[in-house]
């Protein structure tokens, strides 16, 4: 899309983030989202729980996970995969996935298979049945998930590397997979004790977009998941604060199968949850200027102006219960030190805490987020999702609907104030990762399956 001059601003205030859902709470606990959308008669059907692998026992990492697995084994009403296979039968969709805050399960189907849908996900969500039999296999794809998403690729080994070294005393530092060894060791009776703590309508979130009107959903809502019986509540998340750096940390990794170094560079920032008013909106708005596109400070002066780079950004991971993180990358040209361009990207970093942004940059970062809302907006399945992980991260649907009306109000002096803050003086972690200086016939030995 294009974007506006500084003269021409887009007034973010006039736009509210689906302005016609709606959010009613039953008996038990059980929080509804409603998101009307009748261009056509289809429904996305999501449930989130507000547990993820960061409230893991000690020794359990990966039990989030492996659980996530397990649900679609299977209750005495509907065993093993009739679930999904009734999904695929009537042409739908489903899927879920772990964070460290959440786990959530989805389907989208046209609407006269919604009332179905709802019936099996609250009886999974009550009458799950786990055997060793059923488990015992599954353990094996979770770990051969592993496999294949960590210890097969540098990029993601060195990430999980730096935020075990970013996130100090605190368990965001430990892998939603869950580390190796504890990984093989979970049993069967550690998943259905999880599920048997955190898998209850006081501890979700039913969130539904489509063909839909609030009364129809508190309808089927109140026949499917209001007759769980649930007098427990929202589980109370116990974490131990996670440590700031005093002083810079670096985290390399070599390896055989690197064939492009990168550098990444981290620190540990508000959320939405743990920030200050307008904190974290400003950290919205400085990873855009810094780093969300081919017109941010860091593409422009890295790969565009110099070179010496080939890609280079920045994202602010938002959606958080505690403190979080801030990122910048750049994949460097070749020949080009990694330290010349951290240096560089440090420096820039430091330019906006001394001297600021300017208003043109500040109207491209508005309206770079401002297009995100559209588009999220012409998807339902994306505003179910948004508000999901809004909801199971402290935020209310009102703080969704406003969020546009908040990103206005940020100033060039907030976004000054921010990186002067977060960025520059405290500690962060840098990771590398590089090529290895090996020779061939070791290279080999290292990886037989190339």
């Amino acid at each position: 899309m294009t974007l506006p001059a500084a003269a021409e601003p887009v007034d973010l205030g006039e736009l509210t983030l689906a302005p016609n859902a709606s959010s009613f709470t039953l008996d038990n606990g059980l929080q509804v989202v409603v998101i009307p959308d009748r261009r056509a008669p289809i429904v996305t059907h999501m449930i989130w729980y507000k547990v993820g692998s960061a409230d893991e026992p000690a020794g359990k990492s990966g039990i989030a996970h492996y659980l996530e697995h397990l649900m679609f084994k299977g209750t005495e009403t509907h065993p093993g995969s009739e679930f999904s296979t009734t999904v695929a039968r009537v042409g739908g969709k489903e899927n879920a996935f772990t964070s460290n805050d959440y786990t959530a399960y989805f389907q989208q189907v046209s609407k006269e298979n919604l009332a179905e849908m709802m019936g099996f996900e609250a009886d999974r969500m009550k009458n799950l049945q786990l055997t060793p039999e059923v488990s015992a296999p599954e353990l094996n794809v979770v770990q051969e998930e592993r496999r294949a998403r960590i210890e097969t690729r540098p990029s993601a080994e060195l990430g999980e590397a730096l935020d075990a070294t970013l996130y100090v005393n605190h368990p965001y530092g430990d892998p939603v997979i869950g580390w190796p060894d504890e990984l093989a060791n979970l049993t069967f009776e550690d998943a259905l004790n999880f599920y048997r703590s955190f898998y209850r309508p006081g501890n979700a979130v039913l969130v539904i977009a489509g063909d839909v009107t609030e009364d129809e959903i508190r309808s089927l809502a109140q026949d499917t998941y209001g007759q769980i019986a649930d007098d427990l509540g929202t589980f109370d998340r116990d974490r131990p604060k996670a440590q700031h750096l005093r002083s810079d940390r670096l985290v390399e990794l070599r390896d055989p199968r690197v064939s492009q170094p990168s550098t990444q560079t981290a620190w540990l920032v508000p959320s939405y949850a743990t920030a200050e008013p307008g904190e974290a909106e400003a950290l919205d708005i400085l990873s855009e200027i810094l780093g969300g596109n081919n017109t941010s400070r860091l593409y422009t002066s890295l790969v565009r102006e110099e070179p010496l780079a080939t890609n280079a950004g920045a994202w602010y991971q938002s959606s958080a219960i505690d403190d979080t993180r801030f990122i910048v990358y750049a994949v460097p040209q070749d020949g080009v030190p990694l330290d010349t361009i951290e240096t560089k990207a440090r420096a820039l970093i430091a330019d906006i805490a001394e001297n600021g942004v300017g208003d043109e940059e500040m109207a491209r970062a508005r309206t770079s987020l401002l297009a995100s809302v559209i588009f999220a907006q012409d998807s339902q399945s994306s505003l179910a999702r948004i508000f999901g992980s809004a909801l199971t991260t402290g935020s209310s649907v009102e703080d969704v609907q406003e969020w546009p009306t908040r990103i206005a109000a940020v100033t060039a002096e907030d976004v000054q104030n921010a990186a002067r803050k977060f960025l520059v003086g405290g500690g962060a972690v840098t990771g590398r990762l590089l090529v290895a200086d090996t020779a061939p016939d070791a290279a080999a030995a290292a990886n037989p399956t190339e």
